[in-house]
């Protein structure tokens, strides 16, 4: 009789938890709804997620539109990322003038990669023999990832 007793309450704690954990929403659908709420931050994730392809199947175009959105609020990573998109045509349609006015934008906010890219940092000025559409070239392949993963890495 006591094992009976014992066997009951078990398996009523068991499915207790087993339904606790099914009511509780992912990870992934926190950061959406917060997304279509308005935050900046977890837009740029969920732009950052569908570039990765990180819990989400991977979805160039939905990772534009987040992370314009993140951007247009004025969140620097993004808008980082948004300029490299549209320099490598990754999810929009190649516009390097666009491209630009994004880098102006995060480089007004500080941010030395933008700054760097535009020929605006104190540190390559004076440098003779340095291409700034060389390395503009190579950052806009390696920002949307790089920004990226360090956006999800953001608490």
């Amino acid at each position: 009789m006591f094992i009976l007793i014992r066997l009951f309450i078990f398996s009523c704690l068991f499915s207790l938890s087993v339904s606790t954990q099914a009511e509780e929403p992912s990870a992934q659908t926190l950061i959406q709804q917060s997304a279509e709420q308005g935050n900046a931050k977890a837009q740029a994730k969920l732009g950052a997620m569908y570039l990765l392809g990180s819990g989400v199947e991977k979805d160039e175009q939905q990772a534009a539109q987040w992370m314009l959105k993140a951007a247009n609020q004025g969140y620097v990573e993004a808008q980082v990322v948004v300029a490299a998109m549209y320099d490598r045509g990754l999810g929009v349609k190649n516009d390097v003038k666009m491209a630009t006015k994004w880098y102006e934008k995060a480089a007004a906010q500080g941010n030395s990669a933008s700054m760097a890219i535009l020929g605006k940092n104190d540190v390559a000025k004076g440098s003779v023999a340095f291409s700034y559409q060389a390395m503009r070239l190579s950052a806009a392949k390696q920002i949307p990832t790089e920004y990226a993963k360090r956006i999800l890495l953001t608490k």
